[in-house]
């Protein structure tokens, strides 16, 4: 692992690093923030997966999480949301390669060779943080858009990793929508029956989730309709998961909306990985 840059922030530290990822077989690049609780011993771990085009940059500079985490006394951990690089299949639309993993373990040629996130975000890297970082064994997990997708999801696939989950006007629905159908076959395939472990209103009534969830979704978001809350709602309340799903008036899908809210969720997901 190498250090590209550490700041001081909030009484901790910020920190942005890049590896060798043996599952993404490229250089991956992620950010830790680590609260100045982490002095004194392992504290939770929160993390944040961003939605297309981002990088680990965005959230990291526009979310305003650092402040909420240093109050709390929670790490925070920005993964990538692609692998990236030279020999990695890319496309030239913003909402498919690079910049828009998804998520999954691609199946299918050119994107199968690197395109494992779903194995580096819930696996790998998530040794190397515990191995290298002051994190306890209690993990929580949020994301935005995309990230909001890849967080409900990989939280019901791997229920032991998570103790809380969140998410921020996720895409709820991908197996149904122009955000979803598109990468879902390009990256596993035809077969629509491979998709429905990678969409979170299917995976409630297949798997479930065994805690509560909070979901902010802006009210007047100008992505609405591709990212169907109302069927993720529906599913909630079909497999009566504990929820707080929050319509939230006048918002949108920017970062402005993710940085209001921030603070609620840091909190949400601090009283039940320290409760």
């Amino acid at each position: 692992m190498k250090t590209l840059s550490e700041n001081r922030a909030f009484g901790g530290v910020q920190g942005v690093y890049s590896h060798m990822s043996e599952v993404c077989d490229c250089e991956m690049t992620f950010a830790v923030f680590m609260p100045p609780q982490a002095k004194d011993g392992p504290v939770p771990c929160l993390w944040y997966l961003s939605g297309l085009t981002c990088t680990h940059e965005n959230a990291m500079t526009k979310a305003g999480l650092q402040a909420h985490a240093a109050e709390f006394g929670l790490a925070v951990v920005f993964p990538d949301t692609s692998p990236r690089g030279e020999g990695v299949a890319n496309d030239e639309a913003y909402d498919l390669g690079q910049g828009a993993g998804f998520y999954v373990n691609a199946t299918e040629d050119p994107w199968k060779p690197h395109f494992q996130m779903e194995s580096y975000v819930a696996s790998e890297l998530r040794d190397l943080v515990t191995e290298s970082f002051a994190v306890s064994v209690h993990h929580g997990i949020t994301g935005h858009s995309m990230g909001g997708h890849g967080a409900l999801t990989l939280a019901m696939k791997y229920p032991g990793h998570y103790q809380s989950l969140s998410a921020f006007a996720p895409i709820a629905n991908p197996t149904r929508s122009d955000w979803g159908r598109k990468q879902l076959g390009a990256y596993l395939g035809s077969d629509e029956s491979q998709w429905a472990g990678h969409d979170a209103t299917l995976m409630l009534k297949e798997k479930g989730w065994s805690g509560d969830v909070l979901i902010d979704q802006g009210a007047d978001d100008q992505f609405y309709d591709l990212l169907k809350p109302e069927a993720l709602v529906a599913s909630l309340v079909e497999t009566r998961t504990a929820h707080s799903f929050r319509l939230q008036n006048g918002y949108d899908h920017s970062y402005y909306f993710v940085s209001t809210f921030a603070r609620d969720h840091v909190a949400w997901h601090a009283e039940r990985l320290k409760g």
